[in-house]
C-alpha cells in the first residue's frame, strides 16, 4: 500500500487538476449579450457583431429590434437588456431618468438623415406634391414611439404640410414596416431613414428633409444596469466607436456622432 503521503499529495493533485478543469469550463461558457437595437440598425448591427464575434468566440449577441420608443418600454418594464441602442435621444433619456443605465456608459454613437420616398414609378417629385390628388396615403413611423416618426411628424409640420395630411398617413410600427408599405404600394409616399431607403431597390428618393425641420437625428448608445455582463457590454460599446467598426456604420449611410 502507497504511504499516507503519496495518497495526499495524488488526492491533492486530482482536485488541483478537477478545479482548473472546471474553471476552464467556467471561462469557455459563451456571454450572451441582449442587444435592444432601434429597427434602422437591423444590418449594420449585425454586421458589426458578426465581426465582433469572430475576434472575440466567447461572446454573441441575442438581438431585439423594434421601435426605439418601444424599446424602451420593455426596459422600464423590467426587460433584462444588456444594451440598449436607440434612433433618439429621448427614449435613452427616459430610461436614464428612471436610474436604469449603468453611470458614465451613456455615449452618442451615430447620425442619420430623413428622406422622402415613393415607389418606382411613382412622378412624386417633392414635399409639397404629397398634398396632390395622386397622393392617397403617406407612411410614417407612429410618433408614439417611432422617433423615425417623430421627425417626420416635425418636418411636415415644419414644411406646413401636416395638418392637410392627417387623413392621409399610415403609421409603421417601426421604420422598416413604413419602408415595405412603399416597397409593396401600400403607401403612395413614405418618410424613412436614408439609410433605410439604401437597403432596396423597389422605392427611389424623392428629396431629403432640411435639418432645420427635425431635431437632430442621434443614436445614443448604453449599458443597462439589469444586464449581467456590464464588463463585456462596455468593450462592445468602445469598439463600436472605433475605427474598426466605423465602416459597418458608413458603409450604409450613417455618419458618426461626436463623441
Amino acid at each position: 500500500m502507497p504511504p499516507r503521503s503519496f495518497l495526499r499529495a495524488l488526492i491533492a493533485l486530482t482536485a488541483s487538476a478537477l478545479f482548473t478543469a472546471c474553471a476552464a469550463c467556467r471561462t469557455a461558457r459563451p456571454v450572451v449579450l441582449t442587444v435592444s437595437v432601434a429597427a434602422s440598425l437591423t444590418d449594420a448591427i449585425q454586421a458589426a457583431e458578426a465581426v465582433y464575434t469572430h475576434a472575440h468566440p466567447r461572446v454573441q449577441f441575442r438581438n431585439n429590434f423594434g421601435g426605439s420608443g418601444m424599446l424602451a418600454q420593455q426596459i422600464e418594464l423590467g426587460a433584462t437588456v444588456d444594451i440598449f441602442l436607440a434612433a433618439a435621444e429621448e427614449p435613452m433619456s427616459e430610461v436614464d431618468a428612471r436610474g436604469l443605465l449603468v453611470p458614465g456608459s451613456r455615449r452618442n454613437l451615430l447620425r442619420n438623415t430623413l428622406v422622402l420616398i415613393a415607389p418606382l414609378d411613382s412622378k412624386l417629385s417633392s414635399f409639397d406634391q404629397l398634398t396632390g390628388p395622386d397622393v392617397r396615403t403617406v407612411a410614417i413611423g407612429d410618433p408614439g414611439h417611432v422617433p423615425a416618426g417623430m421627425y417626420a411628424q416635425q418636418t411636415l409640420a415644419a414644411l406646413h404640410l401636416l395638418s392637410a395630411l392627417e387623413p392621409r398617413l399610415v403609421l409603421g410600427e417601426n421604420v422598416r414596416q413604413v419602408l415595405t408599405y412603399v416597397e409593396t404600394g401600400n403607401a403612395d409616399a413614405g418618410l424613412v431613414y436614408a439609410t433605410d431607403a439604401a437597403t432596396t431597390h423597389r422605392v427611389r428618393v424623392v428629396a431629403t428633409a432640411p435639418e432645420s425641420t427635425h431635431a437632430p437625428i442621434i443614436y445614443p448608445v448604453a449599458v443597462l444596469r439589469a444586464g449581467a455582463h456590464p464588463g463585456e457590454s462596455e468593450s462592445f460599446l468602445a469598439w463600436l466607436g472605433s475605427p474598426a467598426a466605423r465602416t459597418f456604420f458608413t458603409q450604409r449611410g450613417f455618419t458618426m456622432a461626436a463623441q
